[in-house]
């Protein structure tokens, strides 16, 4: 059977109990109040009901702690105590040691277990007083009933087997002392739970593209041109007709090539950001109230 602390199998247990917390509180001997140690803390089981109250000693031996059944403790919620039922100080003295570091095995929780069963001044309700047997021990190999054991031996248990249901006398709640009636309600408590939908992924890519573009150029070519002067067929002297042989004109004759380069320029910005928009979901649930029900059988009753 494991155990947990309150705290690790609940977190928000002291919504349970009005918003207060049970670790702290005073823990006093029923008859004489006197004080004894302070709840450090809670160990419940795997369906979450309690079972043992860590008891501090402080007040009675220094530096100790211990566990006290929850069939042993009696719970004020009026004046914020805790009372134990039957608990001497030689039996706190007894009690093994409670250490947070140490494993809670079958093993331990005997030797707690068998500490309360000493007999005290602790009067047991009637239905806690009946035999406690295994009940697959009640069987014989036959599958016949087997009587129980007489009333005052010390029962015996199967490691295998073993219950907290087997000893109501220290697992138990005893109506007697506990005449407290809570009614309870169910809540709608909402709360949020981010979740991840998706993921953009945002990245580049290069594409190529034919680009074109028009330069203009130019291109020299030589015109010879032919003209009739205005005095064409008038005779010139011999001194200023100079017939010469390999007179050459040279003109240089240029042209224009388009010269195309690339250079990267910055074109835009992408700026990637969040936005959080806000909306309001909207759900239903049956939730269930506890009402007092009284069946006074015409007796004078006073509610207040």
């Amino acid at each position: 059977m494991v155990l947990y602390k309150l705290e690790d199998f609940e977190p928000n247990y002291q919504e349970s109990f009005d918003g207060h917390d049970i670790k702290g509180l005073g823990v006093y001997t029923q008859g004489t109040d006197e004080k004894i140690g302070t709840i450090s803390d809670v160990l419940v089981d795997e369906e979450g009901h309690f079972r043992y109250l860590v008891v501090d000693l402080g007040f009675w031996i220094f530096g100790k702690k211990v566990l006290l059944p929850l069939g042993r403790a009696r719970i004020d919620y009026n004046i914020d105590r805790v009372y134990t039922i039957g608990l001497t100080r030689e039996q706190a003295e007894d009690l093994p040691e409670f250490n947070e570091r140490q494993t809670l095995d079958y093993d331990y929780e005997e030797r707690v277990r068998g500490v309360y069963r000493q007999p005290t001044d602790y009067n047991p309700p009637v239905e806690a007083s009946m035999p406690l047997v295994d009940p697959l021990a009640s069987l014989d190999p036959l599958g016949a009933p087997v009587a129980p054991a007489p009333l005052g031996t010390t029962p015996t248990y199967a490691r295998d087997s073993y219950t907290y249901e087997n000893e109501p006398s220290l697992f138990g709640l005893n109506e007697q002392d506990h005449q407290t009636l809570r009614l309870y309600e169910e809540r709608l408590i909402a709360s949020k739970r981010r979740q991840k939908t998706g993921e953009v992924t945002i990245g580049k890519r290069v594409e190529t593209d034919t680009a074109r573009v028009a330069v203009p150029v130019e291109r020299e070519r030589v015109v010879i041109e032919r003209v009739t002067p205005a005095d064409a067929g008038k005779a010139v002297s011999g001194r200023e007709a100079d017939f010469r042989e390999g007179e050459v004109a040279r003109i240089e004759i240029h042209e224009e090539t388009a010269d195309v380069r690339k250079e990267a320029f910055l074109r835009e910005e992408v700026r990637v950001r969040k936005v959080v928009e806000q909306d309001t979901v909207e759900t239903q649930e049956t939730v269930r109230r506890e009402e007092l029900d009284v069946n006074s059988s015409n007796l004078p009753i006073e509610e207040r």
